[in-house]
């Protein structure tokens, strides 16, 4: 399984802070990426930050493996 979490307006968008994906050999960040945007649209439109067991990703050919923890993110300010 990966865990796929998600922060601020993006939990708003997919009504969830957590999901749980059933990991595939192979599988890459940008397949995972395509596959929750296919299911939550809207929330995607504003995901410009990823994040793969705590480290940023910029790579979405990135291979994850089973018990990855990936992390998708608006970008945010603060005051």
């Amino acid at each position: 399984m990966i865990d796929v979490l998600f922060f601020g307006p993006v939990v708003e968008r997919t009504g969830a802070s957590l999901l749980k994906v059933e990991f595939r050999p192979g599988m890459t960040l940008g397949e995972l990426r395509d596959e929750l945007a296919a299911m939550y649209p809207h929330a995607f439109e504003i995901v410009c930050l990823a994040a793969v067991d705590g480290q940023h990703a910029r790579d979405f050919a990135t291979q994850l493996v089973d018990g990855s923890e990936v992390t998708f993110m608006a970008r945010f300010s603060g005051g």
